[in-house]
């Protein structure tokens, strides 16, 4: 499965995997499906690009088995074009490299695009947007950071969301603008109104009383915003 094309109104929620009890990681995963996600968020670090080790193949594979859920790996990784095909063959429906981790962002996203799997481009809170407009035609997804990668749990820095509108601009309608990063009741709405469509949520989901109310509310308030 690779991530279908959205029409002016869909708004996808996506659990951040980063948040989740990895010691009932299938339990966790099965309830925030049941809950409503759209799409389940994996954060792929190497301890390189980013400071931090999270999950690699074994745990891709082992939670594909357990839900019908799209699965974006976001690759935080050095090599990006070494690692995606072994990730669309774990069970990745999209994949989202860094920008900064790509000499030729245009041969990378054709590169990952022949695997099968829908194309993510990712930039951090520091690059300008102007860095992916010349690969925008060949993804479906542009991921703006708002926050520094490598732990969850981080403050929203809403000063990427001018970027997110500058990118909004120059997308197609069907494309998914996402963001990844402090996302929760209070930034969601910022974040929509700047022109997301997607959104990555960890703690505000996964550490809820209630996961399932906590999509369903995050959903209400962006598309709430939307509509301003």
């Amino acid at each position: 499965m690779v991530l279908g094309k959205r029409t002016a109104e869909d708004i996808w929620i996506a659990p951040s995997l980063l948040a989740a009890d990895f010691a009932h990681l299938a339990e966790e995963i099965c309830v925030v499906e049941k809950g409503g996600a759209d799409l389940l968020h994996l954060d792929v670090m190497d301890g390189h690009f980013v400071p931090n080790l999270t999950i690699g193949l074994p745990v891709v594979k082992s939670i594909r088995g357990v839900s019908k859920l799209p699965f974006d790996a976001h690759l935080m990784i050095t090599d990006p074009l070494k690692y995606a095909p072994r990730f669309a063959e774990a069970g990745a429906d999209s994949i989202t490299f860094h920008a900064e981790c790509s000499s030729d962002m245009v041969a990378t996203a054709r590169q990952i695009r022949e695997l099968g799997v829908g194309v993510g481009v990712c930039i951090n809170p520091q690059t300008p947007a102007e860095v992916i407009f010349e690969v925008l035609e060949e993804v479906d997804l542009v991921l703006v950071m708002s926050v520094h990668p490598g732990f969850g749990g981080q403050e929203f820095m809403p000063e990427v969301l001018e970027k997110a509108k500058m990118l909004r601009e120059r997308m197609k309608t069907d494309q998914w603008l996402q963001i990844d990063g402090g996302i929760d009741q209070q930034t969601i709405g910022e974040a929509a109104a700047a022109g997301a469509n997607c959104f990555v949520a960890g703690v505000a989901i996964f550490r809820a009383d209630d996961p399932a109310k906590a999509i369903s509310d995050l959903r209400d308030e962006a598309r709430r915003s939307m509509k301003r």
